[in-house]
């Protein structure tokens, strides 16, 4: 609107550059509407400059020191997306980036978008969202309300999430959160037997530490799951509080009872500590076995969102045993119980038989 003035700069964030350059966010969408006209990408600062010498400028939040990038820039207009994804003073340290020369009829404005979620989620809530609380204007839309997308297959997607994440973007629910736990316990249909010809693995997350009357130690645990036909199937959960020994014990002994046909995925600790662990358990403690051992990555309700949509859609189901109970009792607590080694175990499980890249796919 203000490109014509040749002291309006304008600046538009994210939290990161990545976010930026994806396909079809800020800066694809800006190359397509400003290729065509007389604006001049310069890639070296990601800014777009017009005939008027006005620009469009390009930046991220990724850090809490970041926002000082832009102490001695100026700007009549910011826009920040997603902004749920930064912290409330990084928010707020912009404020001072608005300004305009005297005289000067181009207005200063700060505009946010965002879906529900992120680490900023209650920070903007109160000051946009919550009708008691908010001092900023808050305008509401839903993915219904964009003509230019496929409504039916997006929604569709979104219908494929698990319970929070859904009514966070699909239904823009600033209140859906996990501290409400990630899984029902009613989702777990309970079976007397499981279909033939399955592959199984088991899928281990370590502790080492065995339990005295002073101590709350982590679990050893070790869920055997198998999938067919987009249902995974959970037949037996090990869990014990044991001494590195006993740990070796336990999973030795339970690759015995499962058999060589079974694959077995460890969760490897980071560091040279992780790396010398799998290297006995090769060598010593499981040797001839279909071993593999798998760092995990993102945090403990991201890596359990899969597992906790496939719950919800009635595609997890348990084959009757003594293990069912304590298994449920920490599920439907997740991720405020204090244990959470079966919901580790069984997320890592999930993962490896979904991901074709693992090779079980369509077993």
């Amino acid at each position: 609107m203000y490109v014509p003035y040749p002291d309006y700069n304008a600046l538009l964030l994210r939290r990161t550059y990545r976010d930026l350059a994806l396909p079809g966010a800020l800066m694809d969408r800006a190359d397509a509407w400003l290729r065509p006209t007389d604006a001049h990408w310069l890639n070296s600062d990601y800014r777009w400059e017009f005939p008027s010498g006005a620009t469009l400028s390009f930046g991220y939040l990724t850090a809490e020191i970041d926002k000082h990038r832009y102490e001695s820039a100026e700007f009549q207009f910011i826009g920040i997306d997603e902004v749920s994804e930064m912290s409330e003073t990084q928010y707020s340290f912009m404020f001072s980036r608005l300004r305009r020369n005297v005289g000067s009829n181009i207005p200063l404005r700060m505009r946010s978008a965002s879906n529900p979620g992120g680490i900023g989620n209650e920070w903007v809530k109160s000051r946009f969202v919550n009708p008691l609380t908010r001092t900023g204007t808050f305008v509401q839309s839903f993915f219904t309300d964009n003509p230019f997308i496929d409504q039916n297959a997006y929604g569709l997607s979104l219908d494929r999430l698990d319970a929070v994440t859904r009514a966070q973007l699909k239904e823009g629910n600033w209140d859906a959160s996990y501290t409400s736990g990630m899984f029902q316990r009613q989702w777990f249909p309970v079976i007397n037997e499981v279909p033939a010809n399955m592959k199984y693995i088991r899928s281990w997350d370590f502790a080492s530490t065995v339990e005295t009357g002073n101590n709350d130690p982590d679990w050893t645990v070790g869920v055997k799951m198998a999938q067919k036909d987009g249902r995974f199937y959970i037949t037996d959960v090990k869990r014990a509080r044991l001494s590195p020994l006993g740990v070796e014990q336990l999973v030795a002994q339970t690759a015995a009872l499962d058999g060589r046909g079974t694959g077995i995925w460890i969760e490897q600790e980071g560091g040279s500590a992780g790396v010398d662990v799998a290297d006995h358990y090769l060598r010593h403690v499981l040797l001839g076995y279909n071993v593999h051992f798998e760092r995990p990555t993102g945090d403990k309700i991201a890596r359990a969102k899969p597992f906790s949509a496939a719950a919800e859609a009635g595609n997890v189901l348990l084959l009757n045993g003594r293990w069912i109970e304590p298994y449920l009792d920490e599920l439907s607590m997740f991720p405020l119980v204090p244990h959470d080694d079966q919901a580790d175990a069984s997320s890592q499980a999930h993962k490896i038989l979904s991901f074709p890249v693992y090779g079980f796919q369509n077993l």
